[in-house]
């Protein structure tokens, strides 16, 4: 187990922002993630966990307290069976399952990050979330101080949500379990309107599985949502702010002022989102309400590529890139009455 002080934690996330740790411990195994958080929870020190660094936005003063990394290496495949050790960098989970012929999870091929981080805000992009085939989360509990696993039931999944975001401080994610689909080599039904169109498919259908990956591949990195360490348009947290979800009389008032500010012609986009609810676009939100992509004049700016990532010119500070999020949040909410929440998890700061 590998141990730094005052280590820089900026070049540990997508954003390449954030000042030092008072502590750095890189974790290979269960059993030292274990370790060091128990050491911490018994010296009563703050405790940051990193996967991949792709939904954290850390403040400039750092963390003060011991910040770790899970760098833990594992896949597992038996049947359609997948068990991910946390550390596993997912995009490479993905491409295993392509590879072995499963189905459930390639539409998610891109998604920056670790496996353990998936479960924590039930990833989703393009028609698949981790929800729908995550059968266990094994974790530790740091209420009890043992190991546990959790049913998916029992991660009361969400619309990016779930009890680990509930709860934020109680479990350190370890393994996550899931349940794929042997279609003979075809991706599960295609369920997002972009990608059926570029398929050149109805929804619903199926087509192989590298075809669903690779056509996933290049829309999100035609959004600026594929890292590449040259393009400062995926120096970002990809979307900054999920998509809301309104109660018919939130959503009734908002499509009056939609109307009223560009006329009953204009619609906004609606999904159902379960009994008297209903999801919107925060992308169009943003777009509306002037913040279109490339706006910004600063070292923190929308992406050129997507309205929903703010991105790091290469020279900005977090508080340059909070200033933008205020900026849209309060715009969004003067022209829409509509409060976006920001996506990422923030550490030692807020919007």
């Amino acid at each position: 187990m590998q141990e730094l002080h005052d280590a820089p934690l900026a070049p540990l996330t997508t954003f390449r922002l954030g000042g030092p740790a008072t502590r750095l411990v890189t974790a290979t195994t269960d059993d030292e993630v274990i370790a060091a958080v128990r050491e911490a929870d018994a010296a009563d020190t703050p405790l940051l966990v990193i996967g991949g660094g792709s939904n954290l936005v850390i403040g400039d003063k750092g963390f003060d307290g011991t910040a770790l990394v899970v760098a833990t290496k594992g896949v597992t495949l038996d049947g359609t069976g997948l068990e991910l050790a946390a550390g596993e960098v997912w995009t490479d989970a993905v491409a295993a399952t392509v590879e072995a012929g499963l189905a459930g999870i390639e539409c998610l091929a891109g998604i920056p990050g670790s496996a353990g981080a998936t479960p924590i805000q039930n990833v989703g992009a393009y028609g698949q979330e981790v929800a729908s085939t995550i059968t266990e989360v094994v974790a530790y509990d740091r209420r009890t101080g043992e190991t546990v696993t959790l049913s998916n039931e029992e991660c009361a999944f969400s619309y990016r949500h779930s009890r680990f975001k509930v709860d934020p401080e109680r479990y350190v994610v370890l393994r996550v379990r899931f349940r794929l689909e042997d279609a003979g080599g075809m991706s599960g039904p295609v369920k997002y309107a972009e990608t059926a169109r570029v398929l050149g498919v109805a929804p619903g259908e199926r087509v192989p599985l590298a075809t669903a990956r690779d056509t996933v591949l290049k829309l999100r990195a035609g959004k600026g949502m594929v890292l590449d360490p040259e393009d400062h348009d995926t120096w970002s947290a990809g979307s900054f702010f999920t998509n809301p979800i309104l109660d018919d009389e939130t959503f009734a008032a908002f499509r009056t002022r939609v109307r009223e500010r560009w006329g009953d012609g204009v619609e906004p986009p609606a999904y159902p989102a379960g009994d008297g609810l209903t999801k919107t676009s925060a992308a169009w939100l943003i777009d509306k309400a002037g913040f279109t992509k490339g706006y910004g004049s600063g070292p923190a700016r929308i992406s050129t590529k997507h309205t929903l990532a703010l991105t790091n010119r290469g020279e900005a500070t977090t508080e340059d890139l909070l200033a933008l999020a205020r900026e849209v949040v309060a715009g969004v909410r003067e022209a829409f009455g509509i409060t976006l929440v920001n996506e990422p998890v923030m550490v030692g700061v807020g919007l």
